[in-house]
């Protein structure tokens, strides 16, 4: 896409202490007998009314006050867009309501917990908030949540539509859920801790959760964002086709990249799409891997970008690479400049 998007601001609750201060990787600890890794949240108070924060459910809280936290830092009231991905929407919330339907026998049902776990139910809140009365959209597609959300925050900019689009994704975790995507395979079975995801040699990986947002706009902030490649269930020449194409779009050689941030996660099936990738393009270059820290769901793409506009400003680096894939069949790169 032409033109030139820069991030102004951001903000991420996580399993790592993202949320104030600068940013010091911290190796969490599976506490058990669950493999994942849960959000440290923050202090809501100071961005929601004792009467609202006791009516919300947790991913309505990270998603919103991720999003408040970004445009505070962002010195942005109201922005022209809001943009989300999420690959779950809120699960507490649906739970909640599906309860309620066996315990009343479809009767005398509380809407509330209908109405919350819309996957809309954040923007709402958002937009709500700030007084926003402009484009707002979601966007659930899976592995490509978040990157939809953030290349149509990139077309409404590119289409004068907007000067400023706040863009985030958000996704919680809740017992059940594990429970469920457990008989499909996705966790695994013995209990590992994220220090160990790469020497263990089993399938599955931990589970994740969090809420990451950004601003972005026309007019250079922190980091330049210089695009974002999609690719669904490649074969390994394809992949590596795609990134080929991709760098050679932006004009930045493989040997211009100052760190490859990768989202190995310790998945025997898949790990292969990772480590091929790095031995063929970038044997030399550093590799930070983030899904250590924040665990596997549909949108950890989006930490993984927030990771990166951390590190691009803490190291002074150049340009800075991310490569995620959402086991093994929505793949995408994101390529960050310094301004």
């Amino acid at each position: 896409m032409k033109g030139k998007y820069y991030i102004q601001g951001s903000a991420a609750i996580s399993p790592q202490e993202s949320f104030f201060g600068s940013f010091t990787p911290q190796m969490p600890v599976v506490e058990g007998p669950l493999n994942r890794l849960r959000a440290k949240e923050p202090d809501y108070s100071g961005f929601i009314t004792p009467n609202n924060l006791r009516r919300m459910s947790r991913v309505l809280k990270m998603g919103l006050v991720a999003a408040l936290k970004c445009l505070q830092n962002s010195d942005i009231a109201i922005p022209d867009a809001i943009v989300t991905g999420t690959g779950r929407g809120s699960l507490q919330d649906t739970e909640r309501f599906l309860h309620n339907i066996r315990d009343y026998a479809e009767t005398a049902l509380n809407p509330t917990p209908f109405i919350q776990s819309t996957y809309n139910s954040v923007n709402g809140l958002i937009a709500l908030q700030q007084k926003c009365t402009r484009y707002n959209n979601t966007f659930v597609h899976r592995g490509f949540s978040f990157e939809h959300a953030l290349l149509d925050g990139m077309m409404q900019l590119a289409e004068g539509r907007a000067d400023v689009a706040l863009v985030g994704a958000f996704d919680e975790m809740t017992d059940e859920h594990f429970y469920i995507k457990s008989r499909l395979g996705m966790w695994k079975t013995a209990l590992t801790q994220p220090a160990d995801l790469f020497t263990s040699g089993t399938t599955g990986t931990l589970s994740g959760e969090g809420a990451a947002f950004f601003t972005i706009g026309t007019t250079p902030g922190i980091a330049r964002l210089d695009g974002i490649r999609m690719v669904y269930k490649p074969s390994r020449q394809e992949l590596h086709a795609a990134l080929e194409s991709f760098l050679a779009q932006h004009r930045v050689a493989v040997t211009d990249i100052d760190l490859l941030i990768s989202g190995q996660n310790g998945d025997t099936r898949y790990d292969q799409f990772y480590q091929q990738l790095t031995r063929q393009f970038f044997p030399q270059t550093a590799v930070q891997y983030f899904k250590p820290l924040c665990g596997e769901y549909e949108t950890a793409g989006a930490f993984a970008l927030w990771m990166a506009v951390q590190t691009l400003q803490a190291q002074g680096l150049q340009h800075v690479l991310v490569y995620n894939h959402f086991f093994g069949e929505q793949h995408t790169f994101f390529l960050l400049s310094a301004v």
